[in-house]
């Protein structure tokens, strides 16, 4: 117990300083899908490796991927008998476009009203530097960790983490650990501890209609030709009625039952005024579920992109050539991304309407859904150490979004992953003025603090 109080006092002390180093990981540009940033990514992997040899760690590596460097560090002195944790996180961030909606510049971090506002400030980079931060104090004040550590840091986690996959597949040995931490999400609510215990998986795929070879006059061919927006409509209508039940056959059939113990921790947890927040009129959520229920925990189809024919300003009237559809399903435990890829394609095929040609481009990237016991030890001495720390009762929820590195690691490794996120729902991820609360950024490192200590005595 001495030496945590010596970690937080040293935390406490330099928290200042903390900022200014966040501040200067802030401020370099490391948007990984736009070409014109390679140095400012492979800029960003150094100060991640720079860091944790300064922290004290013997072994760290820049790995060279096929695309943007990975950061691999460990630190193996805690012994054979103490537990070795896999912490993941990324360094690179997504564009700041639109520029003209920063309130201040988007690289050059800017403190106000409690808030640290930067691209990166809460996707992932201030959540990823409170990790490095605590494992520098620790061996700062201590010389050594409470248990071993070893540390995987991509720059490509916001292109689809395009070559992780097979590092870890090919490399298992070296990045084996008994469990995985991960702190790239957040809570339901302002300095409000939350508990993720679940991730959904997704698939998707793009679809077009094709009719003539080319856009024909509506008046002279209208009648004569099936017109591809319309066949469109039609068949999209075909996917979901109007309860939010989706239609594909065999859809439902693997899903893992929503237990009435997890519909109360859903039911307990806060939930969004989504009126409020996204100016809708009311929530519309699957038959027999609750709009809470649906999102965190039941399988979705949707629309993302839905385009065909003229779209200029005015009356442009023709028939178009083709229209073409976007969706993703969002998937829970017991769905298979590329079984549901094939019934996707399947209904498709059936209900194709006449007169139009049906082309599919399947979605490459899918994940499976993530979920780990709410009663896990790993999980209950997170919520201890949250509630330590934020002096407030940790919820449990799971989330709609995805994290395929989540169903990787327990896909190759077979070890629980701990996700402890210290984002709120108002950080604004990916969008202009995305900021991140300072007192989370202190908090959150007291709370690893705490977490660590606990762990040290974890037995798979």
């Amino acid at each position: 117990m001495g030496q945590m109080k010596e970690v937080l006092a040293y935390l406490e002390k330099h928290k200042e300083t903390h900022l200014e180093e966040l501040k200067k990981f802030l401020h370099i540009p490391s948007v990984s899908t736009d070409s014109s940033h390679k140095d400012d990514v492979k800029n960003a992997a150094e100060f991640v490796a720079d860091y944790i040899k300064e922290a004290g760690f013997d072994k760290v590596e820049v790995q060279q991927t096929a695309g943007h460097p990975l950061v691999y560090a460990e630190w193996m002195e805690a012994g054979p008998e103490a537990p070795t944790v896999l912490f993941y996180g990324h360094y690179d961030v997504q564009p700041p476009d639109p520029l003209d909606l920063w309130e201040s510049e988007p690289f050059q971090a800017d403190i106000r009203d409690g808030r640290i506002y930067a691209r990166g400030a809460s996707d992932d980079k201030g959540q990823v530097f409170m990790h490095l931060v605590v494992l520098k104090a620790f061996m700062k004040t201590n010389g050594s960790l409470p248990l071993n550590v070893k540390v995987c840091i991509e720059g490509e986690e916001e292109i689809g983490s395009a070559n992780l996959y097979e590092i870890l597949h090919q490399q298992k040995e070296k990045f084996a650990a008994d469990f995985a931490v991960i702190s790239d999400s957040g809570m339901v609510a302002n300095d409000q501890p939350t508990i993720l215990y679940g991730l959904k998986g997704f698939t998707g795929l793009e679809f077009t209609l094709k009719g003539p070879d080319n856009d024909l006059h509506s008046g002279l061919y209208g009648g004569a030709v099936k017109n591809p927006a319309m066949a469109m409509a039609q068949l999209l209508a075909t996917m979901k009625d109007e309860q939010e039940v989706v239609q594909v056959a065999h859809f439902y059939d693997k899903v893992e039952p929503l237990s009435e113990e997890e519909r109360t921790l859903i039911k307990d947890a806060p939930g969004e005024d989504y009126p409020a927040s996204t100016g809708i009129s009311r929530t519309v959520s699957e038959a027999g579920y609750s709009a809470k229920e649906h999102t965190m925990a039941r399988p979705t189809l949707e629309i993302n992109g839905l385009y065909s024919g003229y779209q200029g300003e005015g009356t442009k009237t023709i028939i178009p050539s083709t229209a073409t559809a976007k969706l993703t399903c969002r998937l829970v435990p017991g769905q298979d991304p590329t079984e549901i890829q094939d019934l996707l394609v399947k209904h498709l095929e059936e209900h194709v309407p006449e007169g139009v040609t049906l082309s599919i481009k399947r979605e490459p990237l899918s994940a499976k859904a993530y979920k780990v016991d709410p009663d896990h030890e790993l999980i209950e001495k997170a919520a201890e150490s949250f509630a330590e720390t934020f002096d407030k009762e940790a919820v449990y929820v799971r989330m709609g979004g995805s994290i395929p590195v989540v169903e990787w690691i327990d896909a190759i490794y077979h070890i629980p992953v701990v996700l402890l996120g210290f984002g709120t729902p108002d950080d604004r991820l990916h969008s202009p003025n995305e900021s991140f609360p300072v007192a989370h950024f202190e908090k959150g490192m007291n709370t690893l603090v705490h977490y660590w200590q606990k762990v040290k005595d974890y037995q798979q």
